[in-house]
């Protein structure tokens, strides 16, 4: 029998010639995570408690995918194949899935296919894909997850053919947020604690409504335990995500996780990949492209022309502000990063801005009801020329009583704003005020 290294860094039986202890172990991983002593009170990680980690047999999945045909065929990663099927994963419901099956000839095998039994048949959370059920049948390894119809960031990021398809900055932010909740629960709710390792736009899928889930868990590792401030580790992981002190070292953290969030972030904020022409030289490296133009503050030059910022005010301080957030991500010294809780707090805080400068720019664009109104007293007092001079005196004060109140609930919601970010940029910077550095490519 072979071993291999469970995701703390014990052994553990990953292969044998019927694959009977992969099955045990994957059933052993699956009463865990159905063990109701495990579940988190937290009320946005409680999940229907009939979920089970269900374990399929491979007739079953060769039905469900139309015997994996390639026009069933969604995508392809370094694990293998992902197909689209129907299958029942509740009695008497059909649901679409997405059948992931293990390329024999690819890199990861089964080592990472145990993790990722194990990581997504003990973590449930909103943000976290659902991992539906698996097959260790013979030779064959399968995983099941509930289907996402809007693919992954990297899909519209990097690859949208027509402009009804790029994502506004608004939705890229809420993006950004959901994608740190996912992480802000693999850090600090689950038990015990997880570093993702692999955070990338190509691992982040869009549910309906663009609700960020993160997959692909099979290079997650338990965080370090005790006195340990770091799990030693051999380097996995893509380039250009990689954080430079464990790219180097060995030495994983939470904060490597940090600074991976802190690329997806400036490619949600650019459109551009983590890593460019080799032409390019260090510049070739998207942390290194925009940290001049970052630091010069030419935000048009480094925002992606998709969305459009330029004549827009509250979109060019809000794509400022995501930059300032996403280079403190990348600070080269990882305990200056900030921590996945404060990440959640400073995005959420972009959110809520441009969502309220969104709306306040629609009512003034909309603002045409009160001239109906007028226009109707109008039409009833045409008879009488004192009545409708004296209506519309009458009305125009009313306007202007009106326009200096909003004004006023306006600036007190700006003071207020601008007060809340201060706040929040404290926090991040207290741990150093060093400047980003460029990173070797």
């Amino acid at each position: 029998m072979l071993t291999g290294s469970t995701p703390d860094g014990g052994e553990l039986p990953i292969l044998s010639p019927n694959a009977t202890d992969l099955i045990v172990f994957c059933l052993f991983a699956s009463s865990v995570a159905n063990n109701p002593a495990r579940a988190s009170q937290d009320s946005e990680t409680q999940q229907d408690p009939s979920k089970r980690t269900e374990c399929f047999t491979y007739r079953e999945l060769a039905t469900a995918t139309n015997n994996f045909r390639l026009e069933s065929m969604i995508g392809r990663g370094g694990f293998g194949s992902v197909y689209k099927g129907m299958l029942e994963t509740t009695p008497g419901q059909l649901k679409n899935v997405a059948v992931k099956m293990l390329d024999t000839t690819g890199h990861q095998g089964d080592k990472e296919f145990l993790v990722e039994v194990l990581m997504l048949s003990l973590l449930r959370h909103e943000h976290l894909v659902t991992l539906f059920g698996y097959c260790a049948e013979g030779d064959q390894r399968l995983l099941v997850y509930e289907y996402m119809p809007f693919g992954s960031v990297e899909d519209h990021i990097h690859g949208y053919g027509s402009e009804e398809e790029v994502l506004d900055l608004s939705t890229r932010m809420q993006i950004a947020l959901g994608s740190a909740k996912g992480l802000a629960y693999l850090h600090n709710v689950a038990q015990p604690p997880v570093i993702y390792r692999d955070l990338k736009t190509a691992n982040i899928l869009l549910d309906h409504g663009y609700k960020a889930k993160l997959s692909d868990f099979g290079l997650a590792k338990f965080g370090p335990s005790g006195d340990m401030s770091h799990v030693s580790t051999r380097v996995m992981g893509t380039h250009g995500y990689c954080a430079p002190e464990y790219a180097s070292t060995g030495k994983l953290t939470m904060k490597s996780d940090i600074y991976s969030f802190g690329v997806v972030m400036l490619e949600l904020i650019t459109g551009r990949k983590p890593i460019g022409d080799a032409c390019l030289g260090a510049k070739r490296l998207l942390v290194n492209w925009a940290l001049p133009l970052f630091r010069d503050q030419e935000i048009r030059k480094i925002a992606d022309p998709m969305l459009s910022i330029q004549g827009h005010h509250y979109l060019e301080e809000a794509v400022e502000r995501a930059l300032v957030l996403a280079y403190m991500c990348l600070r080269e010294d990882a305990n200056a990063r900030p921590t996945v809780k404060e990440v959640v707090e400073a995005l959420d805080n972009i959110v809520k801005f441009i969502e309220r400068k969104k709306k306040k720019k629609k009512e003034s664009n909309t603002g045409y009801g009160r001239g109906v109104e007028l226009e109707k007293k109008a039409a009833v007092a045409v008879s009488s020329p004192n009545e409708t001079t004296r209506m519309l005196s009458v009305n125009e004060v009313e306007v202007e009583v009106e326009v200096e109140e909003d004004e006023d609930l306006e600036r007190e919601r700006a003071v207020a704003d601008a007060k809340n970010w201060a706040e929040t940029m404290r926090a991040l910077r207290r741990q150093s005020n060093e400047p980003p550095k460029q990173t070797t490519p």
